[in-house]
């Protein structure tokens, strides 16, 4: 398994940092590549190492290792980023009681996930314009064609396997808090996903922020809404 960790620019060596685990979105024909990120970069200034992963399911590694995340979300896929996260603890790189799970469309979905199935390993999540009910992905995927149908089934998964691997349904196993963030015209995470999980996260009384902005898409491109955000 390959991946990026950023370390701030005066960092001493050996001690461990605060850790912001950074799953990219997609997940399928997308990777994480050495260039410039402007959340890393962000994230570095501030003091944290970060740490992205191209876990099974992405690009650039063989169609094989592409293939191997179909119907695994929430399954190897975020097994994948766990093992990372506790190699880089295990490795100095990172101290563990300072671990944070932060990502975008598909990372929004990875971070409330890994902290629903790895309720002691970190301790706070971030989701970005996400995704957090696969049985709504399902049916508003299933709208737009037929090949649209097969790729529900071929790489999401069986629709009656959907709402167990939804971190939607997962909130009573979250046990840190969590900022969700979603734009209303967001037409490939609609902005209900972050809503049914901050009602959800509510509901089971986990502390929850939210940053909604009516009139931003699948990513805020507004000046004032980034500076916000």
């Amino acid at each position: 398994m390959h991946g990026y960790l950023t370390r701030p620019l005066h960092a001493e060596a050996g001690t461990p940092l605060p850790l912001i685990v950074m799953p990219h979105g997609g997940p399928f024909g997308i990777f994480d590549k050495w260039e410039f990120d402007d959340d890393t970069q962000l994230q570095a200034v501030a003091g944290y190492a970060v740490l992205r992963v191209n876990y099974r399911g992405s690009a650039n590694y063989w169609r094989s290792f592409t293939v191997a995340g179909a119907k695994e979300w929430g399954g190897c896929m975020q097994d994948d980023l766990t093992d990372a996260t506790r190699w880089a603890i295990a490795q100095g790189m990172a101290d563990a009681s300072r671990v944070c799970l932060y990502g975008a469309s598909d990372g929004g979905y990875a971070a409330l996930m890994g902290v629903a199935k790895e309720p002691g390993l970190y301790r706070c999540a971030a989701g970005y314009v996400g995704v957090y009910d696969l049985d709504m992905m399902a049916r508003d995927t299933a709208r737009y064609a037929r090949w649209a149908k097969n790729w529900t089934g071929d790489w999401l998964g069986a629709r009656d396997t959907l709402a167990a691997r939804s971190p939607v349904n997962l909130a009573s196993q979250i046990k840190v808090p969590v900022f969700l963030a979603a734009g209303g015209k967001d037409e490939r995470a609609p902005i209900e996903h972050t809503k049914r999980m901050e009602r959800a996260l509510n509901a089971a009384g986990v502390p929850v922020e939210s940053l909604y902005f009516p009139n931003e898409g699948h990513g805020f491109c507004a000046e004032p809404h980034r500076r916000a955000y």
